[in-house]
């Protein structure tokens, strides 16, 4: 891991973590190339802001758990190859029923080049302390489709209001969200905002 970079089980150890790509729990149905394990990490800046929000969250009875945060760039490869194998339905219900695989890469719901390999962006959820029970969203993690869109009108009024708790908090801490994907945040002032890196997870 190159310097600049911290593990996040270790910065944050009261974050819970399911790193989805490391497992064929995802829609590719496959562990993705370049997670060799679940030990993901983040820039140093990128990981003292996320404490920050993290801190901000813990104080209103909310804890975080972190599906995504650094991508080596050869995952992005890989789901790009997906994206070129025909469709084999395995995973297409659970995580875009609406959508061919086309267009989720032209409209914004899958990147060629993805933010995530710049290491300062997460994707994560809330879960409330007291129970440890999940915060309902109004969509899974990774459902590719308008109802993950910040903004949806698809979603109860709850629910809207459980995405903005943790979008204020993300904000508070310096993070931007992105529009179509509700779980989604980047640094604002990343530190490496032109590099795009592949070391693997491990």
């Amino acid at each position: 891991m190159p310097d600049g970079f911290v593990y996040l089980k270790e910065y944050l150890p009261e974050a819970r973590f399911e790193v989805r790509y490391a497992t064929n729990h995802n829609f590719t149905g496959q562990v993705v190339e370049g997670y060799l394990s679940d030990n993901i990490s983040l820039t140093k800046e990128a990981a003292q802001a996320l404490k920050k929000a993290s801190e901000d969250l813990k104080e209103q009875g909310y804890g975080i758990l972190i599906y995504d945060a650094y991508r080596p760039k050869r995952a992005v490869d890989f789901f790009i190859e997906w994206g070129k194998q025909p469709e084999d339905y395995k995973t297409k219900d659970e995580f875009y029923p609406k959508f061919t695989k086309e267009y989720l890469f032209n409209n914004g719901y899958l990147a060629r080049r993805s933010g995530h390999s710049r290491g300062s962006t997460v994707d994560l959820t809330l879960f409330y302390l007291d129970t440890g029970e999940l915060v309902d969203m109004g969509s899974p993690y990774d459902f590719l489709d308008t109802i993950s869109n910040h903004g949806t009108d698809k979603i109860t009024e709850e629910q809207t209001r459980n995405r903005n708790i943790l979008k204020e908090a993300m904000k508070r801490a310096n993070f931007k969200e992105l529009r179509t994907e509700w779980w989604h945040y980047t640094l604002i002032n990343e530190p490496y905002p032109d590099t795009y890196f592949d070391f693997v997870v491990e």
